[in-house]
């Protein structure tokens, strides 16, 4: 096969698997994130009170999870649905590459989402390093992207991964003010830096904060693909 013919058919998948990312109810979730962005903008607007990057932070990281959550948790779920989850896990090996493309997928659509909302708001509320504010907002969502899709293949069924999703989003909200300057902080504001503590010393916790992140997404990626090993739970 030729270089040609590979970029065709990497093409033609692509255009498949952006079709099943942007199926089902996924639209509904994104309305709702950018309304929920807009109306927070335009509340901003109008504001008396002083704005700063990490207000913009705060405000970007609940859009982002609702743009992240739908395509991951029902990556499988849908398959199921529609009856090609036997056809996916028939041939050896293929299931990885389908969930993996779908994943990254919905992660690069999310990555151009923030930064388009990233930019607005550097355009219209306050000026922002846009891609600082992106890089340092994928750390949590990208962590919650591979816990949910962990989940799903554990198990098998994205309304039952959804509700702990969920559960376990509320629980880290619930605790986000008593860890507020702790690295097990999972929505620590990298841009609110407390006013007793040294910088040096609050860069230290945001890296060990990140760097926890990224470990713990890399395993419940890996834990999540090992799973798809175990053919008979899902078919």
């Amino acid at each position: 096969m030729t270089l040609t013919e590979r970029s065709k058919l990497f093409m033609k998948i692509l255009r498949l698997n952006l079709k099943i990312v942007f199926s089902g109810r996924f639209v509904y979730f994104l309305v709702a994130a950018w309304l929920f962005f807009l109306v927070i903008i335009g509340l901003m607007l109008f504001s008396d009170n002083d704005l700063d990057v990490s207000d913009i932070y705060d405000l970007l990281l609940f859009p982002g999870i609702l743009i992240m959550f739908y395509p991951v948790v029902y990556n499988i779920q849908n398959d199921k649905d529609t009856r090609m989850l036997e056809i996916i896990f028939g041939i050896p090996d293929y299931r990885y590459k389908v969930y993996v493309l779908r994943f990254f997928i919905a992660i690069m659509l999310l990555v151009v989402l923030l930064v388009m909302m990233a930019a607005f708001s550097w355009f219209s509320v306050v000026k922002i390093p846009v891609f600082q504010m992106v890089a340092e907002l994928m750390g949590p969502l990208f962590f919650l992207a591979c816990l949910t899709f962990l989940f799903t293949t554990l198990v098998r069924n994205g309304n039952g991964a959804a509700v702990i999703m969920v559960i376990i989003g509320l629980i880290f909200f619930i605790m986000s003010e008593p860890l507020a300057r702790s690295k097990w902080n999972l929505f620590l504001n990298p841009f609110n830096v407390p006013i007793d503590m040294n910088l040096t010393i609050w860069k230290n916790v945001v890296h060990q904060n990140r760097l926890m992140l990224m470990i713990g997404a890399v395993i419940s990626l890996l834990w999540g693909l090992t799973n798809l090993q175990r053919r008979e739970k899902f078919v």
